[in-house]
């Protein structure tokens, strides 16, 4: 045994004040660990623009918290995002200098905190301010506690005599500072929307959102599940538009509950079942989702089209295909086969396809209530670079529709570059290829249909997420599509 390895662990004594304690030796309250991790979840954010909902189920995974202060770190991860933009209007009146000088930590911190002051009425003043010095001290940051608790006692004093631009006035200063949009998206949702229902999207994109659940077809009916889920959630109600949905209130992990791992439900919001309806696969089809992960969509096709048919599930991550393999496995559908492909490349080797899913990579825009972080994360520049893989997606995936066949696009989205605009390209350039005739489309789906016959939903008007989804169909007499073979539905008897 070395010499060094022989020594007393006390080992030498650091320089300074010792660790854990003030300059009179009294030992530091820590902060609570679900504050703590809350605020290294941001600071993450902040410094590398990672994804919220990655970093935040990291973060969870590797510690041990009980479940209600894992919902306090939730909370404050996401209701800190969402009201960033506000969070930052009320810091800026109090605080000396620019926020964007500040240590992202020190100013996940206060961001943190002055959520709990401005966006809640639960967390008393003297514990937030309180709770955000201890962590900027556990956080390594101990020089700035002092600012920190000047600035969040100033904005405790100050937070009753708040005032926020007028909508009517200075609409885009409201929906910034009132409803924490970044200017570049608040003054397209004016131009897009009109100033009256750009507030309402803004505020209903603030709002905590429903969880819906899909039933699945293969092991039980919305009925049934909804009964099933009745005992745990009593708030629960069969969703409106979606024939296999359920809407639970907020409340308990489906990953914990037995209905979902014995396979009998999936999370997926109501938007995102009614662009399966579009689809409408039909038993014993063969279908193509070229950009299908984490799999929702690809497993509602599944128990669809049923053993007899087959689901080919693309994606370019192969991380995230095995996510679609696991749902597969817990839902009991083994017709899906995944491929690691770039669906804007072509895919003639694929085969021909009765029906085609382009649920496309978007800006996210419709789930802000889910996605918080994709407000601040997606600039005007991204939409351009969005759209144009959106155009090489639907490009290629429109290659491999067989003739009569049956092709829809969506994304979960607002913006018409990345919607409509996509989608008239395509057609302009594609005479083989034609909008679905409405009378054909889901009745169930009429209200939720556009003059050209797209779905369309928005938070503020349907309480589900923002999609766009449109059905196009392949000229029954076109030939084959260039680069294409043959699929296994297309062989001759």
């Amino acid at each position: 045994m070395s010499e060094r390895n022989d020594r007393p662990r006390s080992g030498r004594p650091h320089r300074g004040r010792p660790r854990g304690r003030d300059a009179g030796g009294r030992r530091r309250a820590a902060p609570t660990r679900a504050r703590l991790l809350a605020v290294r979840v941001l600071e993450r954010i902040e410094r590398t623009r990672a994804y919220a909902d990655l970093a935040l189920h990291g973060a969870l995974s590797r510690s041990d918290l009980p479940g209600p202060d894992r919902a306090l770190a939730t909370e404050l991860v996401y209701g800190t995002l969402r009201w960033r933009g506000s969070l930052d209007y009320v810091l800026s009146q109090v605080l000396d200098r620019d926020l964007a000088k500040l240590e992202p930590v020190v100013l996940s911190i206060l961001r943190t905190a002055a959520y709990q002051l401005v966006r809640t009425d639960r967390i008393p003043v003297s514990a937030a301010v309180d709770q955000a010095v201890r962590c900027t001290r556990a956080a390594g940051a101990s020089r700035a506690a002092g600012l920190v608790n000047a600035v969040l006692r100033r904005l405790a004093e100050a937070r009753e005599g708040l005032e926020w631009p007028d909508a009517a006035s200075d609409p885009i200063g409201h929906l910034t500072h009132a409803l924490s949009l970044p200017t570049w998206l608040a003054e397209r949702w004016v131009e897009e929307f009109g100033i009256d229902e750009a507030v309402a999207l803004a505020a209903a994109s603030n709002a905590v959102p429903p969880r819906a659940v899909r039933a699945n077809r293969r092991r039980t009916n919305a009925d049934a599940l909804l009964a099933a889920l009745l005992p745990d959630h009593p708030g629960a109600h069969r969703a409106r538009f979606a024939p296999d949905g359920v809407v639970l209130e907020q409340r308990g992990h489906p990953g914990s509950d037995p209905l979902f791992m014995s396979g009998q439900y999936t999370v997926q919001d109501e938007a995102s079942q009614l662009v399966v309806e579009l689809l409408d696969p039909q038993p014993g089809e063969r279908v193509l989702d070229a950009c299908a992960a984490p799999g929702a969509k690809t497993t509602a096709i599944a128990e669809r089209v049923g053993d007899e048919g087959s689901v080919v599930a693309l994606d370019r991550h192969p991380r995230r295909l095995g996510l679609v393999r696991r749902d597969a496995r817990r839902l009991g559908v083994p017709c899906i086969e995944t491929h690691e492909r770039d669906a804007s490349r072509p895919l003639g080797d694929l085969g021909l396809f009765d029906r085609v899913l382009v649920d496309a990579p978007c800006s996210g825009l419709g789930t802000l209530r889910r996605n918080p972080d994709a407000r601040w994360r997606i600039q005007p520049r991204d939409v351009g670079r969005l759209a144009e893989l959106q155009r090489a997606i639907l490009r290629q995936a429109a290659t491999v529709l067989r003739p009569g066949g049956t092709l829809v696009y969506s994304t979960c989205t607002v913006l018409p570059e990345e919607n409509q605009e996509v989608v008239e390209a395509f057609l302009e350039a594609s005479p083989g290829f034609r909008r679905a005739a409405r009378a054909s489309l889901p009745a169930r789906l009429e209200a939720l249909l556009d003059e050209q016959g797209s779905l369309r939903t928005l938070p503020h008007r349907h309480e589900m997420d923002g999609f766009f989804a449109a059905r196009i169909e392949r000229d029954p007499s076109a030939g084959p599509s260039d680069g294409a073979t043959r699929g296994p539905s297309e062989e001759s008897p």
